[in-house]
């Protein structure tokens, strides 16, 4: 490798890196919770929980040096991105096979294991792969970000539907999940059409704002929920009740798509004045 590949990766690069390696860490946390239900009844549903706690760690060497371009760092990213991919398309499949596949209804889709949640792991992926075929000197790479981050939403409108379709949406506050994450993905959509509109990406930020916000409240919610759950043991009301984690997802997406925004809002007309 040359000396300019050696060079640190620049401080958006490597935030970038962070975040699949903060994400793709905890979700072996998230996923061995989910997966207590039915106490691992599948040894298939012990691979992501595995993959989560080994394969990060060949990304360490890179976050550790702020270097994702050297020889190691660039194939590694590849490696655990793909992986992350397969992992998270083999998970759809399984979870779709429980129920819908054999009875293909809306309530099936929504009382089996949600179909989405494994593709958590193929958009961390593809985020992977994206630092290494593609370089933040172009505006592609904040684009690609907050597309990344819009289609998480999607995905997150989708788990809020289903989830708190199981019980008919009870509760009234258990539709601001699901607005929430429609609003994101329309801001975020028109972005994607205009990411030289400074005006929107700024107005689009404050929403991403709000979206942390809805994920800190849904947190509380559901963690209130949980600790005075019908068990006798905490445990198994964290188990079987409100999943705790998964209103987090809204301020994780949140940080994702600011970080494409940023991009999008301050780095392309430095690179236009430097010309």
């Amino acid at each position: 490798m040359d000396d300019d590949a050696l060079q640190k990766s620049p401080f958006r690069l490597w935030l970038v890196e962070a975040f699949v390696f903060v994400n793709l860490t905890f979700l072996a946390v998230d996923v061995y919770i989910a997966h207590m239900v039915n106490d691992f009844a599948k040894w298939t549903q012990w691979i992501p929980v595995f993959f989560s706690v080994s394969v990060p760690l060949l990304l360490l060497p890179g976050l550790l040096k702020r270097q994702h371009n050297t020889s190691f760092t660039w194939w590694a990213g590849l490696l655990v991105g793909s992986l992350s991919i397969v992992v998270g398309v083999y998970g759809l499949f399984l979870h779709l096979e429980n129920a819908f596949f054999q009875e293909q209804t809306i309530k099936s889709l929504v009382y089996s294991a949600p179909f989405i949640a494994p593709l958590s792991y193929a958009g961390i992926g593809l985020l992977l792969i994206l630092n290494r075929l593609e370089s933040n000197e172009t505006v592609a790479w904040g684009v690609w970000i907050v597309f990344l981050a819009m289609c998480g939403f999607v995905g997150n409108l989708g788990l809020s539907l289903a989830d708190h379709s199981q019980n008919g949406f009870f509760y009234t506050a258990e539709w601001i999940s699901v607005f929430a994450a429609a609003f994101a993905v329309s801001f975020l959509l028109v972005v994607l059409f205009r990411p030289d509109d400074r005006n929107l990406i700024y107005v689009c930020s404050l929403v991403m704002a709000l979206e942390i916000l809805v994920g800190l409240i849904g947190f509380g919610y559901h963690l209130i929920a949980d600790l005075k759950g019908p068990s006798e043991s905490i445990q198994d009301n964290f188990v079987y009740g409100a999943p705790i984690f998964a209103p987090l997802l809204f301020a994780n997406l949140a940080l994702l798509a600011m970080i494409g925004l940023w991009e999008l809002y301050f780095f392309p007309n430095e690179k236009q004045a430097d010309e």
